[in-house]
C-alpha cells in the first residue's frame, strides 16, 4: 500500500500572509501544496495564476500539486510548469485533446494527473492510464471551498483501485473535496493515497496543522 500523503489545499489559508502560511505548512509535516487555480469560466470562482506560484516556489522545496480548473487548459500548461508546478492536474472536459495535454505536461518533466468530477466517470480516462501519474477524484463540485463531502464518489475510488491492481498500474488515487476527521479514513480505505484538505488543517483544533495533519493520516 502506498504511505499516505496530505496536500493541504492553500485556498483556504490567509492569503495576505501566503509565503508564512507554506512554511507553516512545511513545519507542520505536509507533503505536498495543493494550489487550486479556477478561472471564472471552466468553474465559478478566480483564484491565482502563474506569478503567485512562482513568487511561492521561490521560499518553499515542497512538491506543488497544481490543480488547473481552466478552459482551454492546453495553452496554459507551459505557463503553469514555468511557474514552478511539479505535477500538473487537467480535466478532460477542459482540453479538445487529454492525450495531446498529457504529453505536453510529460514533455515538461512534469507529473501529470487527470480530474474526474463527481459526474465525469472513469471511463473518461481509461486510455490514459498508463500515461498518467495521478487520478484526482473530486467529492465536490469544483469551484468553493468548504463545501460537503460527496460519499458517492468512494465507489468510483474503489472501481478505480480495483483496476489499478488488475492492470499493474502505479498511479496515485488523490481525493478533494470536503475531506475532514470524520470521513479521512472511508477515503483512505476506498483505496485513496493522497488526501487534499483545507479548511479542516487550517481552521481545526485552533490552527494547529501538525496536530491536523497527523489526525488525518491516522483517522
Amino acid at each position: 500500500m502506498k504511505k499516505i500523503k496530505i496536500s493541504p489545499s492553500i485556498l483556504s489559508a490567509d492569503f495576505s500572509q501566503l509565503g508564512n502560511e507554506i512554511k507553516r505548512l512545511e513545519e507542520g509535516g505536509a507533503d505536498m501544496i495543493h494550489v487550486d487555480v479556477m478561472d471564472g469560466h471552466f468553474v465559478p470562482n478566480l483564484t491565482i495564476g502563474p506569478p503567485v506560484i512562482e513568487a511561492l516556489k521561490k521560499h518553499s522545496s515542497m512538491i506543488f500539486d497544481v490543480h488547473l480548473m481552466i478552459s482551454p487548459v492546453h495553452k496554459y500548461i507551459e505557463a503553469y510548469s514555468n511557474a514552478g508546478a511539479d505535477i500538473i492536474t487537467i480535466h478532460p472536459e477542459a482540453t479538445e485533446n487529454l492525450k495531446s495535454s498529457i504529453s505536453k505536461i510529460k514533455e515538461l518533466k512534469k507529473k501529470a494527473g487527470v480530474s474526474l468530477n463527481p459526474k465525469t466517470k472513469i471511463d473518461t480516462i481509461l486510455n490514459v492510464l498508463d500515461e498518467i501519474d495521478l487520478v484526482l477524484i473530486m467529492s465536490v463540485n469544483p469551484g468553493f471551498g468548504g463545501q460537503k463531502f460527496m460519499p458517492e464518489v468512494l465507489t468510483k475510488i474503489k472501481d478505480l483501485k480495483k483496476i489499478q491492481i488488475e492492470k499493474n498500474l502505479n498511479f496515485d488515487i488523490e481525493i478533494d473535496g470536503g475531506i475532514n476527521f470524520d470521513n479521512s479514513k472511508i477515503a483512505i480505505d476506498a483505496g485513496a493515497n493522497i488526501l487534499v484538505s483545507g479548511t479542516t488543517i487550517f481552521k481545526s483544533n485552533n490552527g494547529d496543522i501538525k496536530k491536523n495533519i497527523e489526525l488525518l493520516k491516522s483517522k
